[in-house]
Formats: structure tokens, C-alpha cells, sequence
């Protein structure tokens, strides 16, 4: 682990790369001054949604960084609200004009909540958005095993990625193994666990590396194999969230953040994995 570095990437199944360290806009409704920041701190990968509004704002700031299209990795997402297959192709070209873009590299299901017909519903239509070129990887967020096998059983094409919330209270470790033995990248949001890092041994280990502790948590994700997507609006903290390629944990400070899993009680956001 100690070679990744900023400009790090996976394979995914789809054929594409993505970029291993992501910074994430949720609730951020001024996000084109923070991509920008991103950009400068060295991130390439922006984790957008439908739901976040502010694909535009997004797609702003790519044009003002002087960056081109082909060196950013864009996803944005469809929550259960709009699934279905006639409304989802239409969402789909409501993001490429909103962000101005030809193409978005990674679009995933956001939930799973609107139940089995209109999962697989909304899965039809991506695949069939990837197939015209609007879409380069399709992928999930917040499935559990059951609804990816629901797209198997369904005999469609499985996802390249899933989406949940990872942090060392909240592991989920079943979907994890589930994804790793399917060949499924699996990113992880809420990496800093929105802020909440007192605990005792989060704080140690801080302290030994001379590090705060959000860099301690995306290096932890980081190490287990996971795509981390931190959030900020803060210049300081988007580039210190960046500043994690240049030391490891060692394997007892793995396993004492380990130690602190909860399960579904350590989530700290929505975390509607286990829905039906």
C-alpha cells in the first residue's frame, strides 16, 4: 500500500479506471469554488447526485479549471424518487445538460427503496444509456446482496461498483465480501464518519502518525482496498483530506480500528443497505 500515491486508479469491469481517492459534494449547494479547490489539491474523481443539485455547479467548475473533460472522472446518481425506466432515461439527459457534458463516467442507482420492479426497471435503463454512449460505467449505491442478485437472476449485466457507507464503525462486512467476490469496486462514503472522530483510539493513533484524524480514517479505507469520498467545503481540510499517500498503518493500527466495528448501529447517514 505504501506505492499508491494522488494519481492511483482501479480497473473496473467495465474497462474504465477510477480514480482510488474521490471527493464527494453532498450537501454542498455552492460546490463549483470546492470542485475547484479539489482540482487544485490534486483530485480527479467528483461524486455528484441528482438528489445533491448541483451537477451544474460541477460541470462549472471543470470548465473553469482548464482541466480537460477526458482527465475527470464524473458519477452522478438516480434516487428511488425517480426510478422506473421511462423517467430514469429522461434523468439521465437532465444530468448531461445540467453538468454540459457528453458523457458521465459513472452513474449509479442511488437507493434501493423503490422496490424490486422498478430497481430492475431503472437498471434497463442505464445499461441501455451506457449502450448509446451517455454513460461510461453503471454502477449501484447502498445495494445489498440480495438486490444485486436480484440483476443476476435477472440475467442483466451486474454493476462495475457499489456505493456505501464505509467507516471503521460501520463495515458492512457482508457486502463487502459479497462485491469482492463478484469483481464489484466498492466506495465508500461518510470515510471521516462526517466528522465525528473523537474516539479515544482514532485519536491515538492520530497522534502517533502526526496526522489528523480524517487523513487516519480515508488512510484506513485506503488500505482495505476501498475507494474513499470525502467531503468538504474547506480549502484547508480538502487538501489535507488529499495528503494520505505518504504513510501507512501499521497492521495493529488496522485491526484497532477494526475493532471498533458497530454494524448497521455505527452508520451515520441513511445507510438504507439492508432495504427491501
Amino acid at each position: 500500500m505504501a506505492d499508491l500515491n494522488l494519481n492511483s486508479v482501479v480497473k473496473l469491469s467495465s474497462g474504465y479506471t477510477l480514480p482510488l481517492l474521490g471527493f464527494g459534494v453532498y450537501r454542498n449547494d455552492d460546490a463549483t469554488p470546492s470542485v475547484l479547490e479539489a482540482f487544485k489539491a490534486g483530485y480527479r474523481h467528483i461524486d455528484s447526485a441528482q438528489m445533491y443539485r448541483n451537477e451544474e455547479q460541477v460541470g462549472n467548475a471543470l470548465r473553469q479549471s482548464g482541466l480537460s473533460r477526458g482527465e475527470v472522472f464524473i458519477t452522478s446518481k438516480v434516487a428511488s424518487k425517480d426510478h422506473g425506466y421511462e423517467r430514469v432515461l429522461a434523468s439521465i439527459d437532465g444530468s448531461l445538460k445540467s453538468f454540459g457534458f457528453d458523457y458521465i463516467d459513472l452513474f449509479l442507482i442511488h437507493d434501493p427503496l423503490s422496490g424490486k420492479e422498478k430497481r430492475l426497471a431503472t437498471w434497463k435503463a442505464i445499461l441501455e444509456a451506457r449502450d448509446a454512449g451517455k454513460i461510461r460505467t453503471v454502477g449501484v449505491s447502498n445495494f445489498s446482496a440480495k438486490h444485486l442478485e436480484e440483476i443476476r437472476d435477472a440475467g442483466m449485466e451486474m454493476p462495475a461498483v457499489n456505493q456505501i457507507e464505509l467507516q471503521p464503525f460501520c463495515q458492512q462486512k457482508p457486502i463487502v465480501e459479497y462485491c469482492r467476490k463478484n469483481g464489484i469496486v466498492v466506495e465508500a462514503y461518510c470515510p471521516v464518519i462526517r466528522g465525528e472522530m473523537n474516539h479515544e483510539v482514532i485519536q491515538s493513533i492520530a497522534k502517533k502518525y502526526s496526522r489528523d484524524p480524517g487523513q487516519i480514517l480515508i488512510r484506513w479505507s485506503l488500505q482495505h482496498g476501498f475507494v474513499p469520498l470525502p467531503k468538504s467545503a474547506t480549502p484547508k481540510r480538502i487538501h489535507s483530506n488529499a495528503q494520505v499517500f505518504d504513510f501507512t498503518l501499521a497492521d495493529e493500527d488496522m485491526r484497532a480500528l477494526d475493532e471498533l466495528d458497530r454494524g448497521a448501529d455505527g452508520a451515520v447517514s441513511w445507510n438504507p443497505v439492508g432495504g427491501d
